[in-house]
């Protein structure tokens, strides 16, 4: 790591993650040198009428593109890795990961078209890299997904710890620990800034373990009657392993279904992070051909996702495997907020088919422990750690706010906890922290194959068709005299059924006519001028007698 040059800065920022849950992005840039924490996505919210998937604004990356050095990934969640496909089209730098973070990201860009032009570095815990000015190190952390680190980044100006998503369970399922001496002896040498995990700073206490999860599933799989279905996060590899012990310990074959389940237990099992003994798993089209106290279902569709397998068996579409009377449903997971009204509809679904539905909070359940720390963990990261300053990360701004509350109470100064939004900059510069220049950052929606070619505007036009529906007025004028040669003729599209309002659209023509006779007796000839008078008349017309403001829009032709 080269000397310290009195005018250089450090800058950290975040393009995604605060404010919010997923789309996680961080940036830590010395001088000329950039390193990005994780590419994430987040999925849409209610209002994001047919968008599929949301990603960071790299437009400030993109800007200083030569000054990237790399993108280090902490662990292999969607809302982590989701958006890296996006991102290294625009901008092809080397990828830092873990083994099964790899792995995953591998299956992503594979999909992409994009893994053989991708540079892909393999790190572990025990590793560091240089990036420029920037020296990277690594720490074990637990989380509901193996192969997590926390990332430590020594600049010149200091050093700066990015935890990760993490918890601290003393009884991991695959025995990785997190690794507290380590995350102690980095505390030691002193830390400048530490960007910490806020996802369950409203939780007081500690977060259980993943083995009590084990110990209620395998109690439920030896009472079930007939089949198990478990419904649960792709990537809750930890997890998946425990619905593997329950199964064997109660004698039972596992039917995997879903393309992310199956996409995630081939690649965790090939790279071994995943044990399933041998002759274990069955081919969905066996699950009828055996006993039915002898199957589990493992599938994805634990926040009632509409084209996700558990949804489709409780809608009784799926094409290999529906619930029978008796099955024990069993949903792993505690719903993503904006999900509860899916999960709802699915766990009703499965209750009219008979099924013996197990749900609800882990707490409630017991199927499910979340795989982030509570407020003592949080406590502990900091007290180990013992950052001069802290900017609580991964979270909406409650909890990014009631983890800054934490900070305190651990006794860091209330003016070195920073709480952000997206493009807001902290500088430091010689021991002192301020607040920098924003930098532009934002969503980016996916739709199809379109990256970022919907829009505010395009989203607020669909709004309205989604509200009011679409009225469309085509109109032939004479090229000579400007008379109607033919119409207008009005079509209705979710604003009105056309039979049913016969009255109501002919006088709408014939507001029509009028307005265009008119500014053709003025000689009023221009194309937008004409369109915009008709639309004017027609929708004060049409909100008097509906109260509803359709889209309207007129095709006026000439011949």
């Amino acid at each position: 790591m080269s000397k310290k040059n009195d005018t250089d800065k450090l800058l950290v920022f975040a393009l995604g993650g605060v404010g919010e849950i997923g789309k996680n992005m961080y940036v830590i840039q010395y001088a000329d040198d950039i390193v990005v924490v994780d590419a994430g996505l987040k999925f849409p919210e209610e209002d994001m009428l047919g968008i599929d998937i949301v990603i960071p604004d790299i437009s400030y990356l993109l800007e200083n593109q030569h000054k990237v050095r790399g993108i280090v990934i902490t662990h292999g969640h969607e809302d982590h890795i989701g958006g890296l496909p996006y991102v290294l089209k625009e901008l092809n730098v080397p990828v830092y990961g873990t083994k099964l973070t790899l792995g995953l990201i591998e299956g992503k860009l594979k999909e992409a078209g994009l893994l053989g032009e991708t540079k892909r570095e393999l790190i572990h815990a025990d590793s560091e890299i240089e990036l420029g000015q920037i020296r990277v190190s690594f720490f074990k952390t637990n989380h509901s997904i193996p192969d997590s680190v926390g990332v430590c980044l020594d600049t010149p100006e200091g050093s700066v710890v990015h935890t990760g998503d993490f918890k601290f369970d003393y009884t991991p399922v695959n025995g990785q620990y997190a690794d507290l001496q380590r995350i102690a002896g980095i505390g030691q040498r002193g830390v400048l800034v530490l960007l910490s995990d806020s996802t369950n700073a409203e939780r007081p206490g500690y977060t259980p373990s993943e083995k009590n999860v084990g110990e209620v599933l395998e109690d439920l799989f030896y009472k079930a009657p007939q089949r198990v279905v478990v419904a649960t996060f792709a990537s809750n590899v930890h997890r998946v392993q425990q619905v593997i012990h329950a199964a064997e310990a109660t004698n039972r074959k596992i039917a995997v279904i879903g393309r992310s389940m199956v996409n995630v237990v081939n690649i965790a099992s090939e790279l071994g992070y995943l044990h399933v003994p041998e002759g274990m798993l069955i081919e969905p089209e066996e699950v009828n051909k055996l006993a039915a106290d002898r199957v589990v279902i493992l599938c994805t569709g634990s926040q009632g996702e509409p084209m996700s397998a558990l949804t489709r068996m409780a809608r009784a579409t799926h094409r290999k495997v529906d619930i029978l009377p008796g099955d024990t449903v069993i949903i792993a997971a505690t719903p993503i907020p904006g999900n509860e009204r899916y999960v709802g509809r699915t766990v009703d679904e499965l209750f009219r088919l008979g099924a013996h539905v197990v749900y609800g909070p882990g707490s409630v359940s017991g199927v499910h422990v979340s795989g982030h720390g509570s407020q003592e963990e949080l406590k502990l990261m900091l007290n180990l750690i013992k950052p001069k300053y802290f900017i609580p990360i991964h979270g909406e701004y409650r909890m990014l706010r009631l983890h800054a509350g934490l900070g305190e109470d651990v006794g860091i100064d209330r003016d070195n906890i920073l709480v952000l939004e997206n493009g807001e900059t902290v500088e430091f510069h010689n021991g002192d922290a301020r607040k920098g220049s924003k930098v532009q950052a934002g969503n980016i929606l996916i739709d199809g194959l379109g990256v970022g070619d919907v829009g505010n505007i395009v989203l607020r036009d669909r709004k309205l068709l989604s509200q009011d529906g679409i009225l469309v007025v085509v109109v032939t004028l004479s090229k000579q005299d400007g008379t109607i040669l033919s119409g207008p003729d009005i079509i209705s599209r979710g604003f009105v059924y056309v039979r049913e309002a016969e009255g109501l659209l002919d006088e709408a023509g014939k507001i029509v006519s009028s307005t265009l006779n008119r500014l053709m007796n003025d000689k009023v000839n221009e194309w937008a001028s004409l369109k915009t008078s008709v639309k004017d008349a027609l929708g004060r017309y049409l909100y008097e007698q509906t109260r509803r403001r359709p889209m309207i829009l007129p095709i006026i032709m000439e011949v």
